[in-house]
């Protein structure tokens, strides 16, 4: 034990720094992982305004939305795109909405069949590990990232999500799909804890009169 101790001692300076700053990176990276465990443990619900920006696989076209999201527990989540086009994706625990004003359309699916592996399962499922592979993604634009890719890969269409978070926020989502299409969403104003939480009314879609319904 002697001998061992004395010739770590003799390790050059360079090489304790390069010991260091690997179990470092490897502390921080696993932290970015348990973050997203902590997210979906703790923060029970939430609301924030969100960009989404999506890029074609060669990178030469680009199409920015944006709007607001809000989340409770389990399995109710809440997309209302407001530009360039209005559209509201609405989960209240049972179906899962998608209102297209635009074409006075309203159409549902099972949320046992509409959320599975997918981003919201992520975002609004209470066990991400339930349904995702996990692992620490690394450091990029001043985010720590997680890299979740479906453990089933039938019926999955797409090929990995990235999760971002700034400290213990949950900041930026990234879903690549089969096609090599990106889409990143992009959080900021967040509001969660108790006294935030969105009303479980928020997630109770009534299709407006008149709109054409589609069960699938």
């Amino acid at each position: 034990m002697t001998r061992r101790r004395d010739a770590l001692l003799r390790l050059p300076a360079a090489a304790w720094l390069a010991a260091t700053l690997s179990l470092a990176s490897a502390a921080a990276h696993a932290d970015a992982v348990d973050r997203l465990r902590e997210f979906a443990r703790e923060v029970k619900g939430g609301e924030a305004t969100f960009t989404q920006t999506v890029t074609s696989a060669d990178g030469s076209r680009r199409k920015v939305s944006s709007g607001t999201f809000a989340f409770l527990r389990p399995n109710r989540f809440r997309f209302a795109y407001a530009k360039p086009f209005e559209q509201t994706i609405v989960a209240d625990g049972q179906k899962v909405w998608i209102h297209d004003p635009d074409l006075n359309q309203a159409s549902s699916r099972p949320l046992s069949r509409a959320l599975g592996q997918t981003p919201a399962a992520l975002l609004a499922g209470a066990a991400p590990e339930q349904d995702f592979q996990l692992a620490a993604d690394g450091a990029r634009d001043g985010l720590e990232w997680v890299k979740a890719t479906p453990k089933a890969k039938e019926g999955a269409t797409f090929q990995a999500i990235r999760v971002g978070f700034k400290g213990k926020e949950l900041a930026a989502v990234e879903i690549v799909d089969n096609f090599g299409q990106r889409s990143l969403l992009q959080f900021s104003g967040w509001a969660t804890g108790a006294a935030a939480l969105p009303a479980p009314e928020r997630f109770r879609f009534v299709p407006p009169a008149g709109a054409e319904v589609v069960e699938q």
